[in-house]
């Protein structure tokens, strides 16, 4: 079961799509067998450059084909619930970026079709896959240099303002929440756990969408400085400050990176990864195994896991008073 061929299809033709294509072209017994946009010419293209078998003017087409194992969904954030709903009622196993939805209500949609189909479903949270962050989170869990006393990550960088860019329309979740802090979030509900309280505070651009946003969480014993921003580039790192020493996932930390651990003598050590694809073949292997074993669900990207996060995503919206309807 092991080597059989997955077939994968992409619903959407841009920059991520992209990306997951490069990695899917990479994974052993994968096949990249079609890609749909809306604009068939655009699908064209894209099949052209990653030797895609199949591109389709429309998603249902994809959705369709007999052919394809797995479904990645590429499509900005509002179209998520959508593209999911349709694809799960053709009972095509289906792995959907982040942020799985808009909000809770819509991800429990999702899953409950998911569940009554019968068919596999998960969020597409890269980094939950890849090597370094695992191995900071098991020296983390394993109390490595004792009890965690603070959390400070960040995401930032400085795109310019184009009203017509999806980063700055809040329509389709634009801003820095859904976009890029999710990552800091991520990281600190997958360590630290759900927070006791919440506090957040955010500005805005001229269209509604969120620049900056700084999040604080509160637990028993540690705190998590989080924050996303489109107004300046950051070190993007999650620096987790310890009672014994640091473990600092270095830049960027949601991607590709390394580890770097201080103890309280200032002693330090790297830990390094073989890193050769960009990433998203840690995601794509994870899923394709899932469909090989009969899954329909993910043990490490649970479907809990992505309510806890976009509950929490939920929240902060709430705090900053940030409405994308």
């Amino acid at each position: 079961m092991n080597s059989k061929i997955i077939n994968w299809g992409i619903i959407g033709a841009g920059k991520i799509a992209s990306k997951f294509a490069t990695d899917l072209n990479s994974v052993s017994n994968t096949n990249l067998y079609g890609i749909a946009s809306r604009d068939v010419e655009k699908a064209q293209s894209f099949a052209l450059e990653f030797e895609a078998n199949n591109a389709y003017g429309n998603y249902e087409a994809l959705a369709l084909d007999p052919n394809i194992d797995a479904i990645y969904i590429a499509t900005p954030h509002s179209f998520h619930k959508a593209h999911t709903l349709l694809c799960l009622n053709h009972k095509k196993p289906l792995l959907c970026e982040k942020p799985f939805a808009m909000n809770l209500e819509e991800v429990n949609v999702m899953i409950q079709l998911s569940k009554n189909n019968n068919t596999l479903l998960m969020e597409a949270m890269w980094t939950a896959f890849l090597p370094h962050f695992q191995y900071a989170k098991d020296l983390l869990n394993k109390n490595h240099f004792g009890n965690i006393i603070k959390l400070e990550a960040d995401f930032g960088f400085f795109p310019k303002y184009d009203e017509n860019s999806r980063v700055f329309d809040k329509s389709i979740g634009g801003g820095s929440l859904l976009d890029i802090g999710i990552y800091p979030v991520f990281a600190a509900l997958s360590i630290l756990g759900k927070p006791n309280s919440v506090e957040a505070n955010a500005d805005f651009f001229p269209s509604g969408a969120d620049s900056e946003c700084n999040i604080v969480f509160h637990y028993d014993t540690a705190e998590a400085i989080l924050k996303s921003t489109l107004l300046e580039e950051t070190k993007t790192e999650a620096v987790f400050y310890c009672e014994n020493g640091i473990i600092k996932i270095n830049s960027r930390f949601h991607e590709p990176s390394s580890v770097k651990l201080i103890d309280k003598f200032g002693n330090s050590e790297l830990k390094s990864f073989d890193y050769n694809t960009i990433g998203y073949s840690y995601e794509i292997e994870h899923f394709n195994q899932l469909i090989r074993d009969g899954k329909t669900e993910s043990d490490l990207m649970t479907f809990e896991r992505s309510q806890q996060l976009i509950h929490t995503l939920d929240k902060i919206r709430k705090l900053i008073n940030l409405v994308y309807k």
